[in-house]
């Protein structure tokens, strides 16, 4: 299950979770870099010093010794190219706009240019700090181009070393090289429909499968809207619809050793969700063969009785 820095900092809030073991809890996804660029303890990044983004949060040192004394994985989350912190803090390498101001999504967060180089060595340097302290997976999220906001006034600064549907891959190609050597899994977050069709934003699990251990799409039944899948509502047919995207995810890396692993809905959106809702999402990963599942809610309140499944295989 996803936990944030800030419930990380929260006294006893990770032995409430670690709690969670007794109903089949078994990893943890913990934000080391968050949606708004924050760091959730102190790195010895330069570029982050420079411009404040690393933070407080928690002990890192102290919580991944109580989880793995837990016998619990630790997974550490990286948001990479949304970024606020870092495409304020260091304009030049930010996404842009075509009067050469900075480019922000429809939430006013702005972005980092995926093609600079620069910033994939930011994140992984932040990502090594936590394989150093022993995260045993580094999972990057937001790994791709931006898909909301005003897409037609972004303009990519410098030189684009390769084709945007290449950029993502190869940076998975160079974040495994710098991590592996350190003892730790790579993954990466990838939208639910990026197996079924081209997003435009530089999401293809094919190329992107060979470098990483695990891919970890994000199968949230309410995302998808009205006729995906020919399901007239596919927010009411949550086992439905995550087994549709699943089966499209298991034929784009077919031939891979890479791990599916999904994402699934423990939150409510457009209506209240339910145990049966969380079990039907399971249920359906089980059936696809996906080697185990992830529950995200933003705020970390889960459905305990939901981690009451029997063991995938």
């Amino acid at each position: 299950m996803h936990v944030t820095m800030a419930l990380a900092g929260l006294t006893g809030k990770i032995d409430q979770y670690i709690a969670m073991k007794s109903a089949g809890l078994n990893a943890i996804e913990l934000d080391v870099k968050d949606e708004n660029g924050e760091i959730g303890f102190p790195v010895n990044v330069p570029l982050a010093k420079k411009i404040g983004s690393a933070r407080p949060y928690y002990d890192a040192q102290r919580v991944v010794a109580k989880i793995h004394a837990a016998g619990l994985y630790l997974i550490g989350r990286v948001v990479t190219f949304e970024d606020p912190a870092l495409s304020s803090g260091a304009p030049q390498l930010a996404i842009r706009r075509a009067d050469g101001s900075r480019w922000v999504n429809s939430a006013g967060l702005g972005w980092t240019n995926p093609y600079d180089k620069r910033v994939w060595k930011y994140n992984v340097d932040i990502a090594a700090q936590a394989a150093k302290l022993g995260f045993d997976e580094i999972q990057f999220d937001y790994v791709r181009f931006p898909s909301d906001g005003d897409i037609s006034q972004i303009r990519y600064p410098g030189v684009h070393a390769q084709p945007m549907g290449w950029t993502i891959p190869m940076f998975a190609k160079y974040a495994s090289s710098r991590l592996k050597p350190l003892g730790v899994r790579v993954s990466v977050d990838v939208f639910g429909l990026s197996a079924t069709r081209n997003l435009g934003i530089g999401q293809f699990p094919r190329r992107i499968a060979p470098y990483v251990d695990a891919i970890y799409p994000m199968v949230y039944p309410s995302h998808y809207v009205s006729g995906e899948y020919n399901i007239v509502d596919p927010d009411s047919r949550p086992g439905t619809t995550v087994a549709y995207s699943l089966r499209d995810f298991r034929t784009a890396v077919r031939g891979r050793r890479t791990k599916l692993i999904p994402w699934l809905q423990d939150f409510s959106l457009r209506r209240a969700y339910t145990l049966a809702d969380v079990q039907d999402q399971i249920q359906a990963a089980r059936l696809e063969h996906a080697k185990g599942f992830m529950l995200w809610n933003a705020e970390g309140l889960y459905t305990v009785k939901a981690l009451h499944t029997p063991a995938f295989r």
